[in-house]
C-alpha cells in the first residue's frame, strides 16, 4: 500500500488519526501502540511484547533435552525436616 493521506481530527483537547484496517494488519498493531519521535516523525510501532514466543521456544527445548536443571538440587534443613507431601 502506498501513502495515506488522513484527516487529523479534535478529540477534546488532543488530536487523532485513523488508520485504516489494512495497514494496522499488514503492520500487526494491537490495541496499544508505542509512539516516538525520530526527527520531525512520529513513529507508531505494536508495543513489544517480552515473553512473546517463549512457550514455542520451551517446547523446542524439550524436544532437544535442553530444558534440565544445570545445578543439582541442594536440600535445604527446612527440606528435609518440616517438608510434606
Amino acid at each position: 500500500m502506498s501513502a495515506v493521506k488522513t484527516p487529523i481530527i479534535k478529540i477534546g483537547n488532543s488530536r487523532g488519526i485513523r488508520i485504516p484496517k489494512l495497514l494496522i494488519d499488514q503492520v500487526g498493531l494491537g490495541n496499544e501502540v508505542e509512539i516516538t519521535v525520530q526527527r520531525d516523525q512520529l513513529v507508531i510501532r505494536p508495543t513489544s511484547r517480552p515473553r512473546y514466543g517463549w512457550d514455542e521456544q520451551f517446547r523446542a527445548m524439550a524436544s532437544h533435552s535442553d530444558d534440565l536443571l544445570l545445578d543439582e538440587l541442594t536440600p535445604t534443613q527446612w527440606d528435609v525436616s518440616e517438608w510434606k507431601w
